[in-house]
């Protein structure tokens, strides 16, 4: 009996201890912890009827083609990926067996793009993929498509990148190869990250496997996977995306309309 009100003693010590320190992700504490007031929904309902009148949101058709433009890309993304293994003289047999894939970040993966918004994406290949097919083969295949209407490569850019608008949505597809022998189809480009759970705690970004994805990378390449990583920590990090992503939009849009808004430095 003593054990149990022992027990029961310490769940409730450790109950209180989470609520005055709670799991706190990011650099520097929030100003405030405390719950929303009724007037905070209130506030929140007429931040986002505003936005909407301004028309910052996409219908649910719109992002169904966006969805279905890049579906298509990583179909043509798989198909030259086996194409090349095959230029390059591997077994048929295992050529048919290679992928590549097609990763999202930057507005669109977080969920805050605009109408007409390009999309950023990063095709990732196999080691035996080089970035002279991307800007080759690839650009070639992207032009012979029914549906681009222009195909712009910018290989000597800090990033490098293919410029294209496919079937009326614009994209950005950067280019990096890891070291693996293929690509599995539910390869994760993440950091491990570890949130503090107390104000004073250090971060740990990264565990060891992951971190490995970049081991004997070229730069450009680490430079290409650093958007989808660090976006993706970004909603790791994030405790409520669709705060996050309400509050986002009113400060992209805020800042367009003043004039001092660039996500291209």
């Amino acid at each position: 009996m003593g054990t149990t009100v022992a027990n029961t003693n310490s769940n409730a010590n450790n109950s209180s201890q989470q609520q005055r320190n709670p799991q706190i992700c990011g650099v520097s504490s929030p100003i405030s912890i405390s719950p929303p007031k009724e007037i905070d929904f209130q506030l929140t309902k007429k931040l986002d009827e505003c936005l909407r009148s301004f028309d910052q949101f996409e219908s649910e058709e719109e992002m169904n083609h966006r969805m279905q433009v890049l579906s298509s890309l990583n179909e043509l993304v798989m198909k030259w990926v086996q194409n090349v293994s095959l230029q390059k003289k591997m077994p048929p047999e295992i050529a048919a067996q290679m992928n590549g894939k097609i990763f999202t970040f930057g507005s669109f993966r977080l969920g805050v793009h605009t109408k007409g918004a390009d999309i950023d994406t990063l095709l990732v290949a196999p080691r035996h993929i080089d970035r002279t097919d991307f800007f080759t083969s690839f650009a070639e295949q992207l032009t012979a498509l029914e549906t681009c209407e222009y195909v712009r490569t910018v290989e000597d850019a800090f990033v490098p990148v293919i410029k294209t608008k496919i079937d009326g949505i614009e994209l950005d597809i950067l280019f990096a190869r890891l070291a693996l022998k293929n690509i599995p189809s539910d390869q994760d480009l993440r950091y491990c990250t570890h949130c503090s759970n107390s104000f004073n705690s250090p971060h740990s970004f990264g565990d060891t496997s992951n971190r490995e994805l970049l081991r004997n990378l070229e730069q450009k390449c680490v430079r290409s996977l650093n958007g989808c990583r660090v976006t993706d920590d970004i909603l790791q990090l994030v405790p409520n995306h669709e705060s996050f992503r309400l509050a986002l939009r009113a400060i992209k849009f805020w800042a367009k309309r003043m004039g001092i808004y660039s996500n291209a430095l």
